[in-house]
């Protein structure tokens, strides 16, 4: 904005310097020629006016189009890591296993009923038939992860590539434990880095979108879902780009 308002006040000033120095030494026959000038002259500072106006709004539609894209690849990176955590109790820092984990691993499907069984040890001690509640988990069978997150598309083995931005890029995917009250727990993180995703736009927006703290913006450096550094598997977005959770 800054920048647009420096080149509007120079458009204006200079339009009237000129106009005013031809109008009172210019002699006649020049004034044609000069005239032609300042209007190319215009015509330029004017383009150049109404791109530093237009630049940011197209680099936003472009940045949000392309953000979308990526959360899509995201949530589908999450959706396996916590079904991996489900079935295996932890992350996976590696997109082979974690194919691998898809293609074959499966979903137990069970049932929690309340039942009661003969307590033995309050039996014994009153003479008479104590019973005590118990939960029961039947299992009812199982669900490939495959068919239960990704139906009849085989797009979670391409979830690795950015699928905008720089050619060839790949998320970058950690996992590990952090320790909370003596106990280790699973974390993971997948992210790649907002210069990726918007290498090939204007150098000065996308440095800005990189310092960018705003409650309906990505924050930081990085569009990523879950984190190394606490127990958290959600996105870094705001709700206007989609559920980040």
């Amino acid at each position: 904005m800054l920048k647009f308002i420096l080149i509007a006040v120079a458009v204006i000033l200079l339009t009237v310097v000129l106009v005013k120095v031809i109008d009172k030494f210019v002699p006649s026959k020049v004034k044609p020629v000069i005239s032609i000038a300042l209007w190319i002259l215009i015509i330029f500072l004017g383009y150049q006016t109404y791109m530093s106006i237009y630049t940011p709004i197209l680099f936003n539609q472009e940045k949000n189009r392309r953000y979308a894209e990526v959360i899509k690849k995201l949530n589908d990176i999450r959706d396996a890591e916590l079904a991996h955590k489900t079935v295996t109790g932890k992350f996976v820092d590696n997109f082979n296993d974690l194919i691998k984990f898809i293609d074959t691993a499966e979903f137990t499907i069970t049932e929690r009923r309340d039942s009661s069984v003969i307590d033995v040890e309050q039996t014994k001690r009153f003479g008479v038939d104590m019973f005590k509640d118990i939960v029961v988990i039947d299992t009812l069978g199982y669900v490939p992860v495959k068919d239960s997150l990704f139906k009849n598309s085989d797009r979670y083995k391409t979830m690795m590539n950015v699928p905008v931005g720089e050619p060839g890029a790949q998320f970058k995917l950690d996992a590990g434990f952090i320790e909370q009250s003596k106990i280790n727990i699973p974390v993971f993180e997948a992210s790649v880095k907002k210069d990726v995703i918007l290498f090939d736009q204007d150098r000065d927006m996308v440095i800005q979108e990189n310092q960018v703290m705003s409650v309906d913006g990505v924050n930081g450096e990085v569009l990523k879902v879950g984190s190394m550094e606490e127990v958290n598997t959600a996105g870094n977005w705001p709700k206007n780009y989609g559920a980040n959770e």
